[in-house]
């Protein structure tokens, strides 16, 4: 009988410890998931770019850290365009390492805002800021314009959230915030490209299409620029107040009446903006006292926003048109 225990004792152990080697196996074999943004994006074979881009730019870890982030992800697709259109390729092949360290950084920080904002949270005809910084400014990060309505997600009238079969923002939800899959490399914005994105500046950027402006606001040179910008609201009650004005202008008197709102030289924020006339380059100037801007013919017109910037200048918008003394 106690030969019969002995052995039963001895079973129990044996069982005992190949199931607690077992466990142990199991916990070795076992791995910890990254659910952060950079360990979801290592996951995603179609992401598989950004993470080397995150990487290169020292960038990776930041998005494995607390956050939160809303990173706004291109997709292989995108990168593969972005780095051809602009000749980063290596034997005619697209190459995220020939893109310089310091521009591929702001470049994906273009992509990222603080905080975890999921598609329903992106509010339609709005700006919001990205991490990235231009060449224009040393502190006021890039802004970014969001167009969200039952079409989509649209980003700085360029980049479209990639939406799912049945037509919703896909949100992909990390454990310090959110990643949207974009579908066109979000570049930094100029203030051209601001302007053209936000429909509320139609018939500025109109004229200064037919100003032949454009270019000038969508460059460098003679950058950083400031633009008190006139929305469309600010022209109509030129308009109102000054019936048939703008329509009788020339067009250097039009080209006049645009540069005259645009200041060269400087990225003036609402903060600094001097007290003494300022010149623009239309070659006339004028004051600004608080949030009230008086031009040459001595009118009030009101500043209504202010620093929404991009990367060679930055937008103040008026409720509206400054004349110079040029015009009649």
């Amino acid at each position: 009988m106690k030969t019969k225990t002995k052995k039963l004792r001895l079973f129990a152990i044996i069982v005992f410890l190949g199931i607690s080697l077992l466990s142990c196996n199991d916990d070795d074999s076992q791995t910890t998931t990254d659910t952060t943004i950079t360990g979801i994006a290592s996951s995603n074979s179609n992401l598989s770019i950004l993470v080397q881009a995150l990487t290169r730019a020292n960038l990776a870890a930041t998005l494995e850290g607390t956050g939160p982030f809303t990173v706004f992800a291109p997709t292989n697709a995108a990168f593969n365009t972005f780095l051809t259109a602009n000749g980063y390729v290596t034997n005619g092949d697209p190459d995220i390492n020939t893109v310089p360290v310091a521009a591929l950084t702001q470049i994906l920080k273009n992509h990222v805002v603080s905080g975890a904002v999921q598609s329903s949270g992106l509010i339609n005809n709005s700006y919001i800021k990205t991490l990235a910084l231009g060449s224009a400014s040393t502190s006021n990060t890039l802004n970014m314009y969001v167009i969200n309505t039952t079409a989509g997600v649209k980003l700085n009238g360029i980049s479209n959230v990639i939406t799912t079969t049945a037509g919703t923002t896909f949100n992909i939800i990390a454990s310090n915030g959110v990643i949207h899959t974009v579908d066109t490399v979000i570049g930094l914005p100029t203030i051209k490209t601001l302007a053209v994105a936000n429909g509320r500046f139609s018939t500025l950027v109109t004229l200064l299409s037919g100003a032949g402006l454009v270019p000038t606001l969508d460059g460098t040179l003679g950058s950083p620029f400031t633009v008190f910008a006139p929305d469309n609201a600010a022209f109509t009650t030129f308009e109102t107040q000054n019936p048939g004005v703008l329509s009788s202008l020339t067009p250097a008197q039009v080209s006049s009446v645009l540069t005259y709102h645009v200041v060269g030289g400087a990225n003036v924020l609402s903060t600094g903006i001097p007290t003494t006339p300022i010149p623009t380059l239309e070659s006339g100037t004028f004051s600004v006292s608080g949030t009230t801007i008086t031009d040459e013919k001595t009118r009030s017109i009101g500043i209504i926003a202010v620093d929404i910037q991009a990367s060679n200048g930055v937008i103040h918008v008026v409720n509206n048109v400054l004349l110079p003394n040029s015009i009649p």
